[in-house]
Protein backbone atom coordinates (compact mmCIF):
# COMPACT_ATOMS: atom_id res chain seq x y z
CA UNK A 1 0.00 0.00 0.00
CA UNK A 2 2.96 2.48 0.61
CA UNK A 3 3.78 2.25 -3.05
CA UNK A 4 0.11 2.93 -4.34
CA UNK A 5 -0.08 5.98 -3.26
CA UNK A 6 -0.74 9.04 -6.47
CA UNK A 7 0.91 11.86 -5.85
CA UNK A 8 -0.07 15.26 -4.71
CA UNK A 9 -2.25 17.45 -7.18
CA UNK A 10 -0.05 20.27 -8.60
CA UNK A 11 -1.73 22.60 -10.81
CA UNK A 12 -1.33 22.41 -14.37
CA UNK A 13 2.01 24.96 -15.83
CA UNK A 14 0.62 27.96 -17.24
CA UNK A 15 -0.52 28.08 -20.70
CA UNK A 16 2.24 30.37 -22.14
CA UNK A 17 0.47 30.88 -25.55
CA UNK A 18 -2.68 32.74 -23.35
CA UNK A 19 -0.36 34.23 -20.77
CA UNK A 20 -2.31 37.17 -19.07
CA UNK A 21 -0.85 40.30 -17.70
CA UNK A 22 -1.28 38.75 -13.87
CA UNK A 23 1.15 36.34 -15.24
CA UNK A 24 3.40 38.94 -16.17
CA UNK A 25 6.92 38.44 -14.51
CA UNK A 26 10.71 39.90 -14.47
CA UNK A 27 12.12 38.62 -18.16
CA UNK A 28 8.26 38.69 -19.74
CA UNK A 29 8.14 40.87 -23.39
CA UNK A 30 4.93 42.82 -22.89
CA UNK A 31 3.33 44.08 -26.61
CA UNK A 32 0.53 46.55 -26.02
CA UNK A 33 -2.03 47.06 -28.10
CA UNK A 34 -1.85 50.77 -29.58
CA UNK A 35 -0.21 52.44 -26.51
CA UNK A 36 2.49 54.27 -28.59
CA UNK A 37 2.66 57.46 -30.64
CA UNK A 38 0.32 57.08 -33.58
CA UNK A 39 -1.55 54.70 -31.93
CA UNK A 40 1.35 52.00 -32.60
CA UNK A 41 2.45 49.08 -30.44
CA UNK A 42 4.37 49.69 -27.41
CA UNK A 43 6.72 46.68 -26.83
CA UNK A 44 9.22 46.51 -23.82
CA UNK A 45 10.86 43.99 -21.53
CA UNK A 46 10.06 43.68 -18.09
CA UNK A 47 13.29 44.47 -15.98
CA UNK A 48 11.22 45.86 -12.52
CA UNK A 49 8.32 44.62 -10.51
CA UNK A 50 8.04 46.17 -7.38
CA UNK A 51 4.79 45.37 -4.84
CA UNK A 52 2.94 48.76 -4.24
CA UNK A 53 0.23 48.81 -1.15
CA UNK A 54 -1.91 51.62 0.03
CA UNK A 55 -3.93 50.83 3.16
CA UNK A 56 -5.61 47.64 2.84
CA UNK A 57 -5.26 47.43 -1.01
CA UNK A 58 -2.33 46.05 -3.14
CA UNK A 59 -0.87 45.82 -6.74
CA UNK A 60 1.77 45.47 -9.02
CA UNK A 61 3.89 47.73 -11.06
CA UNK A 62 5.93 46.72 -13.81
CA UNK A 63 8.50 48.59 -15.93
CA UNK A 64 11.20 48.56 -18.62
CA UNK A 65 13.00 50.77 -21.43
CA UNK A 66 11.45 51.69 -24.80
CA UNK A 67 13.30 53.84 -27.01
CA UNK A 68 14.76 55.32 -24.47
CA UNK A 69 13.05 56.29 -21.72
CA UNK A 70 11.22 54.36 -18.91
CA UNK A 71 7.37 52.99 -18.90
CA UNK A 72 5.38 51.43 -16.26
CA UNK A 73 2.45 49.40 -15.93
CA UNK A 74 0.00 48.88 -12.86
CA UNK A 75 -1.74 45.89 -12.35
CA UNK A 76 -4.63 46.00 -9.90
CA UNK A 77 -6.08 42.61 -9.65
CA UNK A 78 -8.96 42.66 -6.98
CA UNK A 79 -12.70 42.10 -8.01
CA UNK A 80 -11.35 42.69 -11.60
CA UNK A 81 -8.08 43.57 -13.49
CA UNK A 82 -7.71 46.91 -14.47
CA UNK A 83 -4.57 48.04 -16.03
CA UNK A 84 -3.27 51.75 -15.76
CA UNK A 85 0.15 52.34 -18.45
CA UNK A 86 2.39 55.60 -18.28
CA UNK A 87 4.25 55.36 -21.66
CA UNK A 88 5.59 59.08 -23.15
CA UNK A 89 8.25 59.54 -19.81
CA UNK A 90 7.06 62.71 -19.89
CA UNK A 91 7.93 64.23 -16.79
CA UNK A 92 6.48 67.41 -15.80
CA UNK A 93 7.06 70.07 -12.47
CA UNK A 94 4.05 71.03 -10.15
CA UNK A 95 4.23 74.79 -11.46
CA UNK A 96 3.60 73.41 -15.21
CA UNK A 97 0.93 72.07 -14.07
CA UNK A 98 -0.11 75.47 -12.50
CA UNK A 99 -0.12 73.64 -8.52
CA UNK A 100 1.89 74.75 -5.59
CA UNK A 101 2.59 72.42 -2.41
CA UNK A 102 -0.03 74.28 -0.55
CA UNK A 103 -2.52 73.12 -3.26
CA UNK A 104 -1.59 70.18 -2.82
CA UNK A 105 -2.03 70.52 1.05
CA UNK A 106 -5.37 71.70 1.07
CA UNK A 107 -5.95 69.12 -1.62
CA UNK A 108 -5.36 66.72 0.91
CA UNK A 109 -6.99 67.87 3.91
CA UNK A 110 -10.21 68.27 2.14
CA UNK A 111 -10.18 64.99 0.15
CA UNK A 112 -13.17 66.37 -1.97
CA UNK A 113 -13.68 64.31 -5.54
CA UNK A 114 -15.60 67.82 -6.58
CA UNK A 115 -12.03 69.35 -6.75
CA UNK A 116 -10.71 70.01 -9.86
CA UNK A 117 -7.25 71.10 -11.59
CA UNK A 118 -7.38 72.97 -15.08
CA UNK A 119 -4.30 71.97 -17.21
CA UNK A 120 -4.35 71.81 -20.78
CA UNK A 121 -8.20 72.89 -21.51
CA UNK A 122 -9.27 70.12 -19.91
CA UNK A 123 -10.26 69.46 -15.93
CA UNK A 124 -8.86 66.77 -14.18
CA UNK A 125 -10.89 65.73 -11.46
CA UNK A 126 -9.21 65.07 -8.16
CA UNK A 127 -9.78 61.48 -7.37
CA UNK A 128 -7.41 60.83 -3.53
CA UNK A 129 -4.40 61.69 -2.14
CA UNK A 130 -2.47 59.00 -0.08
CA UNK A 131 0.89 57.72 1.01
CA UNK A 132 1.69 54.85 -1.20
CA UNK A 133 4.56 51.82 -0.19
CA UNK A 134 6.67 49.94 -2.81
CA UNK A 135 8.44 47.06 -1.90
CA UNK A 136 11.11 45.47 -3.90
CA UNK A 137 12.00 41.62 -3.93
CA UNK A 138 15.52 41.55 -2.43
CA UNK A 139 15.20 44.43 -0.78
CA UNK A 140 14.84 44.36 2.94
CA UNK A 141 13.16 47.29 3.25
CA UNK A 142 10.50 49.24 1.23
CA UNK A 143 10.22 52.76 0.01
CA UNK A 144 7.66 54.78 -0.43
CA UNK A 145 5.74 58.41 -1.77
CA UNK A 146 2.92 60.62 -1.19
CA UNK A 147 0.50 60.81 -4.43
CA UNK A 148 -2.14 62.71 -5.58
CA UNK A 149 -4.54 61.26 -8.68
CA UNK A 150 -6.17 63.08 -11.00
CA UNK A 151 -8.49 61.88 -13.91
CA UNK A 152 -9.68 63.58 -17.14
CA UNK A 153 -12.92 64.42 -17.30
CA UNK A 154 -15.17 61.58 -19.25
CA UNK A 155 -11.49 60.12 -20.36
CA UNK A 156 -9.11 57.43 -19.30
CA UNK A 157 -6.35 59.58 -18.68
CA UNK A 158 -4.99 60.13 -14.94
CA UNK A 159 -2.49 62.81 -13.67
CA UNK A 160 -0.34 61.65 -10.96
CA UNK A 161 1.96 64.00 -8.76
CA UNK A 162 4.22 61.90 -6.54
CA UNK A 163 6.30 63.53 -4.08
CA UNK A 164 9.34 60.91 -3.25
CA UNK A 165 11.34 61.93 0.28
CA UNK A 166 14.28 64.45 -0.59
CA UNK A 167 13.16 64.49 -4.37
CA UNK A 168 11.10 67.74 -6.30
CA UNK A 169 7.17 66.86 -7.19
CA UNK A 170 6.87 64.55 -9.84
CA UNK A 171 3.73 64.76 -12.60
CA UNK A 172 3.66 62.12 -14.91
CA UNK A 173 0.21 61.04 -17.18
CA UNK A 174 -0.88 57.38 -16.52
CA UNK A 175 -3.82 55.88 -18.98
CA UNK A 176 -6.32 53.07 -18.27
CA UNK A 177 -5.43 50.50 -20.28
CA UNK A 178 -7.76 47.18 -21.40
CA UNK A 179 -5.70 43.89 -20.29
CA UNK A 180 -7.08 42.54 -23.62
CA UNK A 181 -4.95 44.52 -25.27
CA UNK A 182 -1.91 43.27 -23.72
CA UNK A 183 0.12 40.17 -24.99
CA UNK A 184 2.42 38.94 -22.37
CA UNK A 185 5.27 36.49 -24.11
CA UNK A 186 7.53 34.35 -21.80
CA UNK A 187 11.02 35.69 -21.15
CA UNK A 188 14.09 33.45 -20.61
Amino acid sequence: MFFDRKPANTPPPPDLANLRITDARVGDLLSITGAGPDFGDLDFKIDRSDQMEAGSRAWVQLSGTWRGHRVYLEVHNEDEVEVFGSYDGRQLTLDAVGLSEEDLADLDARQNQSDFVDYDGKFWLYRFSREIGIFTAGRATGSGFYCWQFQEQDAKRFLSIRKYENEPFAVSFWTKTEPADITVYRGT
